[in-house]
């Protein structure tokens, strides 16, 4: 099916410790808009595809998404990396500490865990390629959010990769949009 190549899409090399970024990067894993709504919401979107064309759009970006929560995912290790008890304490990362030790779990960075009803399908192609291009333009947002939140060439090196990613991704969403819908047109006119 596609090949795994054990490196991340964009290299992360946090040095500083920011458990504060860390917090707010948190919704970028398992929140509304993160990485992991958006992976499952193309890979089970892409069934309903007319073609395989969509199909293979969804399957890819759906899977580039994962590769994007290992990009998150390594930069809150590194974030995180040999934080005491008190400092997640005073980070207001001591609920996520009680439950889980050190372990990542996916949450939005008020602590909420990941919710699957954050997932959007509609049973309808083109309404689910339009939530497509609203859930690109959310991530990218909260993206320019978080670069707003620091100034560690470190942590937006790999958050303008993401954003970029968005842009993209939501342009190839129109186009495929753009070409049902003129193929629709074409078939009722």
């Amino acid at each position: 099916m596609w090949k795994y190549e054990k490196k991340l899409q964009y290299p992360v090399n946090i040095k500083n410790r920011d458990l504060n970024m860390a917090k707010c990067i948190l919704t970028q894993y398992g929140g509304p808009a993160g990485e992991l709504a958006a992976a499952f919401q193309y890979l089970n979107q892409r069934y309903i595809m007319p073609d395989d064309r969509g199909k293979a759009l969804l399957t890819d970006i759906g899977t580039e998404e994962l590769a994007h929560v290992e990009i998150i995912s390594t930069m809150l290790y590194q974030l995180m990396k040999g934080a005491s008890k008190e400092e997640l304490r005073k980070a207001g990362l001591d609920g996520m500490y009680a439950q889980f030790g050190k372990d990542l779990f996916p949450s939005d960075s008020f602590g909420n865990p990941f919710n699957m009803t954050y997932i959007k399908v509609s049973g309808d192609y083109i309404a689910d390629i339009e939530s497509d291009m609203g859930a690109e333009q959310r991530a990218r947002a909260t993206y320019e959010h978080l670069m707003d939140l620091t100034d560690d060439p470190d942590i937006l090196g790999p958050l303008s990769f993401l954003r970029q990613r968005e842009i993209i991704h939501y342009q190839r969403f129109k186009e495929l949009r753009d070409y049902y819908l003129e193929m629709k047109n074409k078939a009722n006119g």
